[in-house]
């Protein structure tokens, strides 16, 4: 027996690239080119190979660890002497960074069945009149499959715009135009197979180049929680890449709703056993989907099944509602079937995308935490005042400043104050975090969405009601992206008006504390020799018993209030 060192293989320039999944466990028997971990920049998610056959002795890696090329992943006791190493089938290239193993000199090789590569010049160069795109060099994958498109007939796409997203058996990655323009023929279709040099799409040139920037370095995305009512995920306009770079940038900690976050093996499995992955909600980190989520589904969907062939035949058998994770719970009863017609006229009509998410965001989240709520008053008399008299001092700045933005400030302070609610659970520990990112609900024709305001600590009052306005209106228009959503530590939902006295607001996982706020009103408070009219914002405070208690609950509420009773509080 002879113990070998798998390292990390050639994978472009790119260094650093975060572990997100790791596949296997000491004890395990392994065969060469059998996935080890998975790996993910900016830009690309892919699986490392074994560059041996054996038996895993000794993992060097963990989730989160940051590798390179030549990075030790883990010992191997394999059979006989230690061999050189397999030769890999294919190449693993992070987006943009090729294989690595072609010389500089040699063309890359055209696969049959392609079309060659048409010389044009430089990426963007101010063509007009059709325009062919064609797949670039994505090192030597050959036939990767089509898994999603990103644009369509009509669309105005820019320079480095994705256009389509590609899947081979070790890495995703997405298509970008090489020239701006207007798409007139899309020339393939999902499922389709392609090569360097396949035909994409035909694009009506629109003039001038545009300046193309140098690639940005692969890092690791931070963690993108849900949001308490999420919007429809848009697809952010990718960051532009170098002429040579054939990918543009992603963003995988924060996966589109037309594609799942899950590496090329998940989608695989989930793709053999016919489990659509948008319906799958992802336990693993940032949302991952992992390979116990798609067993999980696929128990509910059996259960379901078995359920509804006991319901046809009349026979009994027990009734269980899906919940998260896939789990059930037993004896509850199935959801009422009931004609509504037969009582009088009805109208059906779909449910917006964004209630259908946030539907089972908020079911989700109110059947896993357990919620409790405490209710509070602010008195906001001389900060009403001081917000009036601000706006009136700069009213020719057309920045309008909102109680909002106060209570932001207000959050950031008592966040800074009682840091367990700027917290996370995560398994058996307590993320506690350095930033201050605090989200707010904002009403839309399609429902509800909560935009963040990042770094609310190093704002000020100005900034942050800018930020707001602009934010809601992106919302209103339905152009939030993910990253308007993503990172948020605390939530303010405020109904302030509309109206209301007090209400249960759902905790956005995986924050544990949300503030909801109603309606002032002006109301008569005993100051010790009178009552005198004061203006009262009622609070209401959900927050995660499993991770707060009572008494700092209250004590949260309390502080709260009085930074809002006296502003000058929050510079102590």
């Amino acid at each position: 027996m002879a113990l070998v060192e798998v390292k990390v293989p050639d994978i472009g320039d790119f260094k650093e690239v975060a572990i997100i999944e790791v596949l296997v466990k000491p004890g395990d028997s392994i065969k060469a080119e059998q996935s080890l971990i998975t790996v993910e920049s900016d830009k690309a998610s892919m699986e490392i190979p074994s560059s041996h056959a054996g038996v895993v002795k000794e993992l060097k890696v963990g989730l989160g660890d940051k590798v390179g090329e030549g990075s030790l992943v883990l010992l191997l006791e394999t059979a006989g002497e230690a061999a050189a190493p397999a030769a890999p089938s294919s190449s693993l290239p992070l987006a943009g960074g090729g294989s690595g193993r072609e010389s500089s000199n040699e063309a890359p090789a055209v696969p049959s069945g392609s079309t060659p590569p048409q010389p044009s010049p430089a990426r963007g160069g101010g063509e007009t009149g059709p325009i062919q795109v064609l797949v670039p060099d994505i090192g030597d994958f050959k036939d990767v499959a089509v898994i999603e498109l990103l644009v369509k007939v009509g669309d105005t796409v820019k320079v480095e715009q994705s256009l389509i997203t590609v899947e081979s058996d070790k890495a995703s990655m997405e298509i970008p135009s090489s020239h701006a323009g207007v798409v007139k023929e899309i020339k393939v279709a999902l499922g389709d197979k392609v090569n360097i040099g396949s035909l994409i799409a035909v694009i009506e040139g629109v003039g001038a180049p545009a300046a193309v920037a140098p690639a940005p370095a692969a890092t690791a995305t931070a963690a993108a929680p849900a949001a308490a009512a999420p919007a429809a995920a848009t697809a952010s306009a990718p960051a532009p890449v170098a002429a040579a770079a054939a990918l543009p940038a992603h963003n995988p900690g924060t996966p589109s709703a037309s594609l799942p976050h899950a590496s090329p093996s998940i989608r695989k499995f989930a793709r053999e056993l016919g489990v659509p992955l948008a319906e799958v909600s992802g336990s693993g980190p940032k949302g991952r989907i992992t390979q116990t989520d798609i067993e999980s589904f696929v128990k509910g969907v059996m259960a379901g099944a078995v359920q509804t062939a006991a319901q046809k035949a009349k026979a009994p058998a027990p009734a269980a509602a899906a919940a998260a994770g896939g789990e059930a719970f037993p004896g509850l009863l199935p959801w009422p079937k009931v004609d509504f017609s037969k009582f009088g006229p009805v109208e059906r009509k779909d449910l917006s995308r964004i209630k259908k998410i946030s539907g089972a965001n908020l079911h989700r989240n109110w059947v896993v935490i357990p919620h409790v709520t405490n209710h509070d008053d602010a008195d906001i008399t001389d900060l009403e005042a001081f917000r009036v008299a601000t706006n009136k001092e700069n009213e020719k700045s057309g920045v309008k400043v909102t109680m909002l933005a106060f209570m932001i400030k207000a959050a950031v302070a008592a966040l800074k104050k009682f840091p367990e609610f700027n917290a996370s659970l995560d398994g058996d520990q307590l993320v506690y975090k350095n930033y201050f990112h605090i989200g707010f609900a904002a009403d839309t024709p399609n429902g509800l969405v909560v935009p963040v305001i990042k770094d609310a600590d190093k704002k000020g009052i100005f900034q942050i009601s800018q930020e707001m306005g602009e934010l809601a209106k992106k919302a209103r228009d339905g152009k939030l992206g993910p990253a308007d959503m993503s990172g948020g530590c605390f939530s303010i939902s405020s109904l302030g008006g509309i109206g209301g006295r007090y209400f249960t607001p759902i905790i956005n996982a995986p924050e544990v504390a949300i503030m909801g706020v109603c309606k002032s009103s002006m109301e008569p408070r005993w100051d010790g020799k009178q009552f005198v009219p004061r203006l009262i914002l009622p609070l209401s405070l959900s927050w995660d018993h499993r991770v707060i208690d009572g008494a700092a609950a209250a004590r949260f509420n309390v502080y709260f209030a009085s930074l809002l009773a006296d502003f000058r509080r929050i510079v102590l």
